[in-house]
């Protein structure tokens, strides 16, 4: 197996889940910025990890808007973000289906892991974001689950990375 592990990251845990993963499969590691995907013929194995952005994967589009260069590689992304690994099984949905369209969502698969969020670290967009999302959520009169988690992880503020949780990732490329 040749494999690549391509990294767009903003505050790095998606650069950090990248290192381990490559070093955990030996294999090359590139920022986004720094690859075509021209550049991607040689692999077997193409791994992509973007931070998630209201369930929109960083630079995904990568790999989507060329598909069919990839044709007959097995394509891996990984997202990092702050939802709890225990309720991420409604929110990985709405993610694959906002970021992969049509049959895009059977020729990938996708694997989620938590990140960090360092309050003082945000850009001034992230941190106005936030702030709006959790003002919209905490006027609801009766919010949901899912909005009293977002109003919760509007004020999350640490570093969620697991190196542990690479495992299932690492293993399914090597199959």
């Amino acid at each position: 197996m040749k494999a690549v592990v391509i990294y767009k990251s903003k505050y790095g845990s998606t650069k950090k889940y990248g290192q381990w993963i490559a070093n955990e499969l030996g294999c090359d590691l590139f920022d986004a910025k720094d690859i075509k995907i021209e550049n991607l013929k040689d692999y077997d194995t193409v791994i992509y990890g973007g931070g998630l952005y209201a369930e929109v994967i960083a630079g995904v589009s990568l790999l989507t808007k060329s598909i069919n260069m990839l044709e007959g590689k097995k394509l891996i992304v990984y997202t990092t973000g702050i939802t709890p690994i225990d309720c991420r099984e409604y929110y990985d949905e709405m993610v694959i289906q906002k970021n992969f369209k049509g049959d895009l969502k059977d020729k990938i698969k996708v694997f989620n892991f938590p990140g960090k969020m360092l309050l003082k670290e945000l850009s001034l967009v992230h941190r106005t974001a936030l702030k709006t999302l959790k003002k919209i959520m905490a006027g609801k009169e009766n919010p949901t689950d899912m909005e009293k988690m977002l109003i919760d992880l509007c004020d999350a503020n640490g570093d969620f990375s697991d190196k542990a949780l690479i495992y299932e990732l690492t293993e399914y490329a090597k199959e």
